[in-house]
């Protein structure tokens, strides 16, 4: 006997999926009960609720409404703190990642001539930067032409007139950059950080200069543990180099 097509079950109907089934508030309140920790697991479901308001009269005040109000206000505070810590850690990591590499970078050197062109080059890329310099102290004429870009001579006590006698890193917001620390890439430079270098007991002072040319790079509340690594590593590869007694 043959079948009639309305006998037959369509495939699609057969593995349709049964109707949804409606939930109520009896319902919510029911799961709630067994599963008091929802809004632990699930703060986000705070945004979705609006605080009850209840009119007690005349000189009465719903103080659950302001509990919620405030706990909602509160959660919203906690979540960009809570973005803004993970966005400067990861900052934080990208920089230390960066100065690790240009130390390694100086490390493996193999004459000085090439440590010097990974100060005053390579490091600008590797720290991202727009200008890295090395100034030094001297009593040559400033204007003395030196046989490597990114070196520069500095008249004896310009270092501790920019920095003072005891402050190591200098970090300046809003600046214009100064020929006699950057030479021709000074017009690029509108944010600085300056970092003391002592190379030894019987050397000059030293400057490393970085320059940006976007603003606000280099701030006070920035951290200068990094930098003066930085430095550090600078000031000791240098004197390595030239034998100098630290």
């Amino acid at each position: 006997m043959a079948d009639h097509p309305q006998d037959r079950q369509s495939p699609t109907r057969a593995a349709a999926a049964p109707p949804a089934v409606a939930v109520n508030a009896r319902d919510v309140v029911a799961y709630l009960r067994d599963h008091p920790d929802f809004l632990d697991r699930h703060p986000d479901a705070l945004k979705l609720l609006r605080p009850p308001s209840r009119d007690g009269g005349d000189d009465v005040l719903d103080f659950q409404h302001f509990m919620l109000e405030r706990l909602r206000r509160d959660l919203a505070r906690l979540e960009i703190d809570q973005r803004n810590l993970i966005s400067t850690s990861r900052g934080n990591l990208a920089s230390q990642s960066r100065v690790h590499k240009g130390v390694l970078a100086m490390m493996r050197a193999r004459s000085f001539e090439q440590l010097l062109q990974i100060v005053t080059t390579d490091l600008a890329v590797l720290t991202d930067v727009d200008v890295v310099t090395l100034c030094i102290e001297s009593t040559a004429s400033p204007t003395t032409r030196l046989p490597m870009n990114g070196i520069h001579l500095l008249k004896a006590g310009t270092v501790e007139a920019l920095l003072g006698p005891t402050r190591d890193v200098l970090l300046c917001p809003e600046v214009h950059g100064e020929a006699a620390l950057f030479g021709a890439a000074a017009g690029l430079v509108r944010s600085q950080a300056l970092l003391r270098l002592s190379f030894g007991r019987a050397a000059p002072n030293g400057l490393m200069c970085i320059g940006a040319r976007k603003p606000g790079i280099f701030h006070p509340g920035l951290g200068t543990e990094l930098l003066a690594f930085l430095a550090h590593a600078v000031e000791i590869t240098i004197a390595q180099w030239l034998n100098l007694e630290r």
